[in-house]
């Protein structure tokens, strides 16, 4: 077994497949990143005076090559190596012998698996804030389609007042754009450079923070040394709650969406191929599709509270505690990820209703309207009421159709150039982009890189 802080005796290999988990397969994930991490730091050694140019260039030269193999999908790091930084180090060490050792000066895998998650977690929120603002995009222009299709509104899920498709895709554009501002905030508390904070308490050597932030795109540097450690456990606990928001609004979605296409409702539909049937009811048309976004989504619900709880009464300090949060957040950005897709996909081919409210049955709905004319007419707010419930009670009510909302936000001005706008300044707060130029700039010949340090 390869192991960084082997001292030359034996590990009982019980030991040693408890401790290391299901760590080999989420390293691949970091992998990548670990490879970036470990460029940057070596050309910060070599500005310090810790490399020179020749074990520098040598170092950089390899590592930029052994990126390309860790990040091809069939990549796999051997079971004989304990985790990804140990896979590095041994790689660089068999390649280049003496010199490979040398990369872990004045480093700790307990800053390298900080700064790889937060690699991680900052292209993650980018490749996520593209994924729902092209989702939110697409709910607008259905928003702005249906706009004039009512639809029952409901509370308490009794019939409350009229509503309609451009309401309801709106309304739902916007809570995603609300998750999102979320987000920034979240994206500039992982965006913070952890790396030179060794075990958790700093160096000794000369090294230079500040360099490695440059290089790897941070926009600040975690501090202090005690601070950056009892970030792990932290970072992925806020970046959860950003996750937890968006699910929340995708599983209360995926609820309206099955009860409006059954049948009772009948307020949208889907092609039969996204639909599933049943084994023994011919007529069956299951939204299995959106009962599962909806059970995913909820299960992402709990995970700042699970991720709360593994850091439960820990000391400041590193604690092999926290190695345990990769097997919870990093399955749930996964599964976030593909309800997004196919919740994006099922919603293009939607298909709505145009008669949701000719029926008698919704007549109640326009209730208030009736109730509101008569204040307009001059009967105070409290005795149109009753009288138009007497009139319901009586059976002489009768339904006006013609609605005249006209502020913004309701039935006639939907404000959809509000709600673009407002998208358009949340996304340009989070730099999608930066992970993308953050690995080209890294993977520069080794003479151009040492100039940026």
């Amino acid at each position: 077994m390869t192991k960084l802080w082997s001292k030359g005796s034996d590990l009982n290999q019980r030991v040693h497949e408890f401790t290391v988990g299901e760590d080999l397969h989420w390293d691949k994930v970091l992998a990548p990143h670990d490879v970036l991490g470990s460029i940057a730091h070596a050309l910060m050694l070599q500005k310090v005076g810790l490399l020179n140019e020749s074990e520098a260039n040598a170092i950089i030269t390899h590592l930029q090559s052994l990126h390309t193999e860790v990040s091809d999908p069939s990549f796999k790091i051997p079971d004989d190596y304990e985790d990804i930084h140990s896979f590095v180090e041994a790689n660089l060490t068999d390649s280049l012998g003496e010199i490979g050792k040398k990369i872990h000066t004045a480093r700790s895998r307990n800053d390298q698996v900080l700064l790889d998650t937060k690699l991680y977690l900052r292209d993650v929120l980018g490749q996520l804030t593209t994924q729902i603002e092209a989702f939110i995009t697409q709910l607008l222009v259905h928003s702005e389609a249906h706009k004039d299709i009512l639809l029952p509104g409901y509370t308490h899920l009794q019939l409350a007042m009229p509503s309609s498709f451009g309401l309801w895709f709106g309304a739902y554009a916007e809570s995603l754009i609300d998750d999102l501002e979320q987000w920034s905030a979240t994206y500039r508390y992982v965006n913070k450079n952890p790396l030179g904070s060794g075990a958790g308490y700093g160096s000794s050597f000369p090294i230079d923070r500040e360099c490695t932030t440059n290089l790897l795109s941070f926009e600040s540097l975690h501090v202090n040394v005690v601070a950056a450690q009892m970030s792990r456990g932290k970072t992925e606990r806020v970046v959860a709650q950003s996750l937890a928001g968006v699910a929340d609004t995708l599983a209360r979605m995926a609820m309206d969406v099955v009860l409006y296409a059954n049948p009772h409702f009948g307020f949208l539909s889907f092609p039969e191929s996204w639909t599933t049937g049943s084994s023994i009811m011919p007529h069956k048309k299951n939204l299995d599709v959106m009962e599962l976004i909806r059970g995913h989504c909820n299960q992402i619900k709990s995970l700042p509270n699970e991720l709360e709880l593994l850091s439960t009464n820990l000391p400041s300090g590193y604690h092999r505690d926290v190695q345990l949060n990769k097997n919870h957040l990093f399955p749930a950005i996964q599964q976030l990820k593909d309800c997004i897709e196919i919740m994006h996909a099922m919603l293009m081919d939607v298909e709505v209703s145009t008669q949701s409210l000719e029926s008698t049955e919704y007549d109640e709905l326009f209730s208030v309207e009736a109730v509101n004319e008569l204040v307009q007419q001059g009967t105070p707010f409290r005795d149109a009421y009753r009288m138009v419930a007497q009139s319901i009670q009586d059976g002489t009510y009768a339904p006006n159709r013609q609605l005249d909302h006209r502020h913004i936000g309701s039935l006639g001005n939907l404000g959809t150039s509000i709600l673009q706008t407002r998208l358009k300044e949340v996304v340009s707060a989070i730099p999608t982009g930066l992970s993308h130029q953050t690995t080209q700039t890294l993977l520069q010949p080794y003479e151009t890189l040492k100039q940026l340090a």
